[in-house]
């Protein structure tokens, strides 16, 4: 049987920056050292495409070639068709970062050297969610350059995504059919009424990198003020009308906390304030643990990329930091999910089954590396991927087959144990 659509696979390999150092999620799960076996492993799972990074970072530091090579003749060799960023949750080498004016234009120039020593490679990811990194780092300061500002923000979001435009067209100089798997988190935002104005402009700012890359963003745009409001000039904004770069693929990375819900009650979450500048009068909130209808869920949230765009979509990122059983229930209704959205008539070309070696200290948004690891479909905690019970599902969803695993129960996340605060004392 076949499957309905792809199965994608990825790797965590995350490079951010904390002040002078850089965390490197490949070095930590130990990938870099079992490049070869590790590709073996995943090729056994039946994937057709992987996401990896060829990072910015690392090759001003090591100015070689030599493990990209092996990476990318393995895979060829392999079969897996690779999707290759650059930077993911990066803010550059040294002697950059997302307020750089330059920034945009050194990004090109790594993509394009990237393009000349690997010419057949056709999918791209030149920036992973650029408004998500824009977010820690130059909104919550989590991050290098540790702003705290709305203006940093959207100057850091203007960089990645005219840095994104313009690595697409240097390597289209050298491989014209390349293609852009554009991702962002998908995740959804709620409120209560009375902050319906602040879910609407949060609405609008979810959209606004694709927007921008697919030249959307004119003086009708409803953040065309707002933009020069936090700094952008008017030719700045415009830009990307004139020269729009619309991904082939747009993938949205969606977790069971992507949604978010605002709450003006700030009595009901007495350890949280805030909202993206930290002084709004509200709080921000998993959806998932206050909101009685719970997550938005993977089918909505493609079919209202699929209807916005016309472009098709992916699940580009699928996990769950919790125990295999719980992951292979979130993985199935993942799959499930993409399959109604495709036959409600979206154009689902693949889901992504995120963090095949884990992922290591996201639970403190990787400020600080305590060791704090999450398995993936192959547990890596003992320094060898080990199968764990998401493997046989991954590899059951590749073939087309019917899951054998209890996956049809309710994960946590639809549970009514859910919720931090009581449905009645909600009120909501």
């Amino acid at each position: 049987m076949q499957a309905p659509f792809e199965l994608w696979g990825g790797v965590e390999c995350t490079i951010n920056r904390v002040r002078d150092t850089f965390y490197d999620q490949l070095d930590r799960s130990g990938h870099r050292e079992r490049c070869v076996s590790d590709l073996e492993q995943f090729a056994k799972l039946g994937i057709q495409s992987l996401r990896t990074a060829l990072h910015w970072e690392r090759f001003t530091v090591t100015h070689s070639w030599d493990e990209w090579d092996v990476l990318i003749e393995t895979m060829r060799r392999l079969k897996i068709q690779p999707i290759v960023g650059l930077l993911h949750h990066g803010s550059g080498p040294l002697g950059t970062d997302l307020l750089d004016p330059g920034f945009p234009e050194k990004l090109a120039a790594f993509a394009l050297k990237v393009a000349r020593r690997y010419p057949d490679v056709l999918d791209y990811t030149p920036v992973n969610e650029p408004q998500t990194t824009a977010r820690f780092a130059t909104l919550y300061g989590l991050w290098y350059p540790h702003h705290q500002s709305m203006r940093s923000h959207v100057r850091a979001i203007f960089n990645q995504v005219k840095g994104i435009v313009l690595a697409m067209q240097a390597i289209r100089t050298v491989q014209p059919h390349a293609r852009l798997v554009h991702t962002e988190d998908g995740g959804q935002t709620f409120a209560t009424p009375q902050l319906e104005s602040y879910r609407v402009e949060r609405e609008h700012r979810r959209w606004l990198g694709l927007d921008l890359l697919c030249g959307r963003v004119d003086q009708e745009h409803p953040l065309f003020q707002f933009l020069l409001d936090h700094g952008l000039t008017e030719s700045e904004t415009l830009w990307f009308s004139e020269n729009p770069c619309p991904p082939s693929v747009v993938g949205m990375n969606y977790y069971v906390t992507s949604d978010r819900f605002l709450d003006h009650r700030l009595h009901l979450y007495p350890d949280r304030a805030g909202g993206d500048t930290g002084d709004e009068p509200l709080v921000d909130f998993e959806a998932v643990r206050v909101r009685s209808e719970g997550i938005a869920g993977v089918a909505n949230v493609l079919e209202q990329a699929w209807n916005r765009y016309g472009i098709a979509v992916a699940i580009t990122e699928a996990h769950l930091g919790s125990d295999p059983l719980e992951q292979t229930r979130w993985l199935h209704e993942v799959w499930c999910a993409a399959l109604t959205a495709q036959q409600r008539g979206a154009d689902v070309r693949a889901v992504t089954v995120w963090a095949l070696l884990g992922s290591y200290n996201w639970c403190h948004l990787c400020t600080r590396d305590t060791g704090a690891y999450e398995s993936g479909v192959f547990d890596v905690s003992s320094g060898v991927p080990i199968a764990t019970a998401i493997t046989t599902l991954v590899q059951q969803l590749a073939a087309g087959v019917d899951p054998e695993a209890d996956v049809r129960s309710p994960g946590w996340w639809r549970r009514n144990n859910r919720f931090t605060v009581d449905p009645w004392i909600r009120g909501m």
